[in-house]
């Protein structure tokens, strides 16, 4: 059954760092290529997951990984754009030693070759659901807080409708061959959705409203069980178990 169109497309190429937003994105079997292959550990951290994101340090989500203008959509970022403007190289001490102080703990930046992720290698939420959350909240609908890979405008206009998506498979444009995302779980929200995308600051009330209208969950994770390239446009179908 058809829900939709495919309505923009996001990478994040450091872990809660800046994302980029992409025309098409090539999609293999561990999630968007040259999404969150890089991801910066707190070296005094012994846990299972010693990575930092701006839950702790909301700053990070201010700097900006920089590609080559020639490169590849898999290539690495080779520089990381400060708050202040300054571009560092990405595996350079001078940024490790920059986070490193905003922290107030020592970090090192990771290549992770099938990427670092929370729960799963594809994320995916509807701007009607954007939109929904935003006017409860009292704030703007930025789509950015949510950090998905892919966003969905429906052709149902119902807020939460990913919910219904659980345990089906959503696939991407046509053909047999077409790009497909096994829906495994909804994505129950952090604090990161409070967090500004451009300042960083803090709004208490945009997760406080996920909470209230639908438990904290807004979008879904999903595994790829199809690759192939996802681009602006594509209709989406979804597949009932």
């Amino acid at each position: 059954m058809q829900i939709g169109q495919v309505e923009a497309l996001f990478r994040y190429p450091v872990k809660s760092m800046g994302g980029e937003r992409v025309e098409t994105a090539e999609m293999g079997w561990h999630g968007i290529e040259g999404d969150r292959r890089l991801a910066l550990r707190r070296i005094d951290d012994r846990s299972g997951f010693p990575w930092l994101s701006a839950t702790r340090l909301p700053d990070l989500l201010r700097f900006t990984p920089q590609r080559p203008e020639d490169g590849a959509p898999s290539d690495l970022p080779t520089h990381v754009r400060t708050p202040d403007g300054e571009e560092m190289p990405v595996f350079g001490e001078a940024l490790a030693t920059e986070i490193g102080h905003r922290l107030g703990a020592p970090v090192q930046m990771m290549q992770l070759r099938h990427g670092i992720f929370d729960d799963a290698s594809i994320s995916v939420i509807a701007s009607d659901t954007v939109r929904e959350i935003g006017r409860l909240a009292g704030l703007g609908a930025d789509v950015r807080r949510f950090r998905p890979n892919v966003v969905v405008r429906l052709l149902r206009s119902t807020p939460f409708q990913e919910d219904e998506w659980i345990g089906g498979m959503l696939v991407f444009g046509e053909g047999q061959d077409a790009p497909s995302v096994s829906v495994t779980a909804h994505d129950v929200r952090c604090s990161m959705v409070n967090l500004d995308p451009d300042s960083a600051a803090p709004a208490p009330e945009m997760m406080k409203a996920i909470v209230r209208a639908n438990q904290n969950n807004a979008g879904i994770y999903g595994a790829v069980t199809g690759i192939g390239e996802l681009a602006i446009g594509q209709v989406v179908r979804v597949r009932r178990p």
